[in-house]
């Protein structure tokens, strides 16, 4: 029987939203003795094949990694999978139908939900094969609790000096504002909907955001006018096309688009953010950063009812302005902690005790992982899944260079633009300090563009 510990692949597609998080699992799965691999999404498929089998954590289960995943099996990985979006999301059989597919949920031997309402969907899905699952958290949130909020600190506290009190508008756009515009998934929808029939859900979402988009942008310049001592931060999503928000910044002195870094330092010196039926308000609620829903316009078919109920609510400009006037006076804060408390206990673990990611490695531990590696598979099926992961390299490496393609390298660059070791190295060394000095045997090295091995061998 093979003794060595499965090699764990994470793979990193949004870098400001989950590389830091992810840093932190890999040095916890490190420490206790994982060999892991981990950095562009894309550029570890290329790769997959050449590394010794183990687990490869999967951010989604979407048709789209149908035949990825296919080929991980060939290779003799096991697939450990948690859905990234879970925290907010859409009616359960619309979301099913985006987020899950009854093929990809079949290779997943273990199934990882951010808390008991994410378990829940899970179970609940048509196409649920009985894979256990376990209430994990995300490592996301680890990184905004009291123990390690301090690894953003030095980051907060840079930019409360240089932009003062400031507002932090986040968007979330993408699916009708996208990088690349024929790739805006909902616009689409609305273009394909039938004038005279009955809309689908895709569409009616698609025309809320496109009024919220609208909306938004026409909001900051009377948001800019009312708050003229204070600078206004728009931070668009990393899939969104900048332009037509930088169109509005150019007219106003006191409003800029910036897109630097993980959120969570702006979340932390920010005196207010303002979005809609974004992720972000999560983050900023178990930060205690005052946070209001805009929602000048609303429907109960396509709101996002988590990141509202735990935000300040404004359903016009002038309540909006009304609202951000006074928090920034000091006149109004977050909704109450226990009332935050009270919606978020659903949707997240780990908000007390044991960290996510260290409940993570527990499952890895407990799995068997630690101790072995997946059964070998037939030589012939890894042969094939070797075949099949060079021809699939070579039509994703030929597609980056087609302008507007998915694939395109520019596109992946606006995603992942790239980290070093030395920047890895100094975070797993910071994150170890502020746990009581972990991580001090934990290594970086770079194996390829974009590839990094996290280990305690070096």
């Amino acid at each position: 029987m093979n003794s060595e510990p499965s090699t764990i692949i994470l793979p990193v597609e949004n870098q400001v939203r989950e590389l830091d998080a992810k840093i932190l699992l890999a040095a916890m799965a490190a420490e206790r003795g994982f060999p892991v691999i981990m950095g562009s999404r894309a550029f570890l498929h290329f790769f997959v094949d050449r590394v010794p089998r183990g687990v490869y954590m999967a951010k989604s289960m979407r048709k789209l990694s149908i035949k990825m995943f296919s080929i991980l099996k060939q290779l003799g990985y096991e697939i450990v999978a948690w859905d990234e979006e879970g925290l907010v999301r859409w009616p359960d059989q619309e979301y099913w139908r985006w987020r899950l597919s009854p093929v990809t949920m079949s290779m997943v031997s273990h199934l990882l939900a951010w808390g008991e309402d994410d378990a829940n969907w899970f179970r609940n899905y048509p196409g649920y094969p009985g894979t256990p699952i376990h209430v994990t958290g995300n490592p996301r949130i680890d990184l905004l609790r009291s123990e390690l909020r301090e690894f953003y600190g030095a980051k907060a506290l840079k930019l409360k000096k240089k932009y003062g009190k400031f507002v932090l508008i986040n968007t979330n756009f993408s699916k009708v504002n996208h990088f690349f515009q024929h790739l805006s998934e909902l616009k689409k929808a609305i273009k394909e909907s039938e004038p005279g029939k009955s809309e689908t859900f895709d569409a009616g979402k698609g025309r809320l955001k496109e009024q919220l988009f609208a909306e938004f942008k026409k909001m900051l310049p009377g948001l800019a006018a009312a708050l003229p001592e204070h600078n206004i931060i728009v931070r668009p999503h990393p899939a969104e096309n900048h332009e037509p928000w930088l169109k509005v910044a150019a007219q106003h002195r006191n409003i800029q688009v910036i897109n630097e870094d993980t959120v969570t330092p702006w979340l932390m010196a920010a005196e207010l953010l303002i979005a809609n039926g974004c992720t972000t308000m999560i983050e900023a609620a178990v930060l205690d950063t005052p946070t209001i829903a805009y929602q000048p316009v609303a429907d109960p078919r396509y709101d996002d009812d988590l990141p509202n109920a735990i935000s300040r609510r404004a359903f016009s400009p002038e309540e909006l302005f009304d609202l951000s006037e006074k928090i920034m006076k000091g006149q109004l804060g977050p909704l109450p902690l226990e009332k935050r408390r009270s919606v978020l206990d659903r949707h997240i673990a780990a908000l007390d005790g044991q960290l996510a990611a260290e409940r993570i490695v527990d499952v890895l531990v407990d799995a068997g992982y630690l101790t072995k590696r997946p059964e070998a598979v037939p030589l012939v099926t890894f042969s094939r899944g070797v075949l099949r992961n060079r021809i699939r390299t070579l039509v994703k490496k030929r597609n980056m260079h087609k302008p507007g393609h998915r694939n395109n390298i520019k596109y992946h660059d606006h995603r992942f633009p790239g980290t070093s070791t030395e920047e890895i190295f100094s975070k797993i060394r910071q994150l170890g300090k502020l746990l009581g000095g972990r991580f001090s045997n934990v290594h970086v090295v770079q194996l390829q563009k974009h590839i990094f091995k996290i280990s305690t061998t070096g």
